[in-house]
């Protein structure tokens, strides 16, 4: 019988970090021989047990409202985000300029968190560590033990190449290069005093410091680095694979929670038009104002909508056409629809593509710019701005999609490979090759 690993995953406490971690959590319990454990803050105590995992609790400075981590995280991470001011029409320069504050705020509670880590590293003594975060953690780095970073991003964060735009900038990869180099400067600048902080930190802990050239603050080079994004989209067309990355399709969780079968709400049913699937996700939904703005467009249409309303669900009523909750099971939902209009998190437009559905992109921060300009490039969707979309722009984008037959017929193609191919489903072997040679991913 093959003796049962320990697998620990330290992870961001964001929604899609935590369910694309999940998505590797279930492959490898799968696989009946790994013990899976999670590190995560209390925003998520008791959520990850209910997909069978232990949770070791990192604690954190407890903020005034605390109530609201245990009633709803998601609802608390979307409110600290709404007050950042990040949830506003701005450039991609402006959005980063903007983060600076909550960036630095970030480090220091990653530092509280890499200085537990080592402790929870010593008591669980894990075969493998798993990490899903924007920083080196000297903790793991130093342990001895295997890596493995799990990027549940867009991979244009990891591939800093001049021969690709900037991660965060939206540009196009046909786009003019000057713009490129003139972002990465600007950006570089912004960044470089948090950078700094990092690396200085790093250092103290007698960790070898990131690579200077990539103002990255992690060190996925040195470290097999698993990532969810399909072949059509990834951009492998223009940088090969690195040696030590890992390419799978998606990082799509199987539903436990709530995992009844999902059927198309009877207000719904019996109507005419074409069903689709609008969500901003359950940050972007935080917006309550700019919510309300699309779906009294979108009321304009002749299709039904299943609406994802996110955590601020009881501020506003849906139109006729639209059914919708706080939360919808989105991998449940995608099979059923003909089209979705979506924020572009790496999540949905990975597990969109799985189930072969065309796309409009509403890009609200972060790399879902990169992910919204990527989908259009391709001609899998259109990009549209989330806030000054008009209702001509909206509606005709929906018509267009809906109306080609020959994209759809593509999609679908690529839906059947990916559910062919289940990628995925090889993960536990390849985590094992590397614990029995961890030399095979370095560069």
């Amino acid at each position: 019988m093959t003796k049962q690993k320990t697998a620990l995953f330290s992870v961001m406490a964001g929604v899609g970090h935590i369910n694309a971690s999940v998505a590797v959590g279930q492959q490898l319990q799968d696989s009946g021989h790994y013990r899976v454990v999670f590190a995560v803050s209390e925003l998520w105590k008791g959520r990850l047990q209910e997909y069978g995992f232990e949770e070791v609790i990192i604690k954190e400075d407890k903020p005034p409202d605390n109530h609201n981590i245990v009633v709803d995280p998601a609802k608390y991470i979307a409110d600290k985000l709404l007050d950042s001011g990040l949830l506003e029409d701005m450039s991609t320069l402006e959005m980063i300029k903007n983060k600076d504050t909550s960036t630095m705020r970030r480090l220091e509670l990653t530092k509280k968190l890499d200085i537990q880590l080592e402790t929870i590293i010593q008591d669980i003594k894990p075969d493998v560590i798993l990490l899903d975060q924007f920083y080196c953690l000297p903790s793991a780095e130093l342990s001895g033990i295997p890596l493995v970073w799990i990027w549940s991003a867009s991979p244009l964060f990891i591939n800093n190449d001049d021969r690709l735009p900037p991660s965060q900038s939206g540009y196009s990869c046909n786009s003019n290069r000057d713009q490129w180099f003139e972002f990465r400067d600007i950006k570089y600048k912004i960044i470089e005093d948090r950078w700094q902080v990092w690396k200085d930190y790093i250092i103290s802990r007698s960790c070898p410091p990131p690579l200077l050239r990539d103002h990255s603050f992690t060190t996925q080079h040195k470290w097999p680095t698993i990532y969810g994004f399909p072949k059509e989209l990834d951009y492998t067309d223009v940088v090969p694979l690195r040696k030590n990355y890992i390419q799978f399709d998606n990082l799509m969780r199987r539903e436990i929670i709530n995992s009844e079968k999902f059927e198309i709400p009877e207000q719904l049913r019996d109507k005419p038009g074409k069903l689709i699937y609008f969500s901003l996700g359950s940050m972007g939904a935080v917006n309550v104002e700019n919510m309300k703005r699309l779906c009294t467009i979108l009321a304009k249409s002749r299709h039904r909508f299943i609406v994802s309303k996110g955590p601020k669900h009881d501020e506003y009523d849906l139109p006729d056409n639209m059914w919708g909750q706080s939360s919808v099971p989105q991998i449940s939902v995608l099979p059923l629809v003909d089209l979705v209009i979506t924020h572009g998190g790496n999540n949905t437009i990975t597990e969109t593509f799985s189930y072969g559905k065309p796309m409009i992109v509403l890009p609200l921060f972060a790399d879902q710019f990169d992910n919204a300009q990527r989908v259009e490039d391709k001609g899998f969707g259109i990009r549209l701005n989330a806030y000054k979309c008009t209702d001509e722009e909206l509606l005709t984008a929906i018509e267009k999609l809906l109306n080609d037959n020959e994209l759809n017929i593509k999609l679908q193609k690529i839906s059947q490979r990916i559910q062919s191919d289940n990628s995925l489903h090889k993960l536990p072997q390849i985590i094992d090759n590397y614990l029995n040679d961890t030399s095979i991913y370095l560069q």
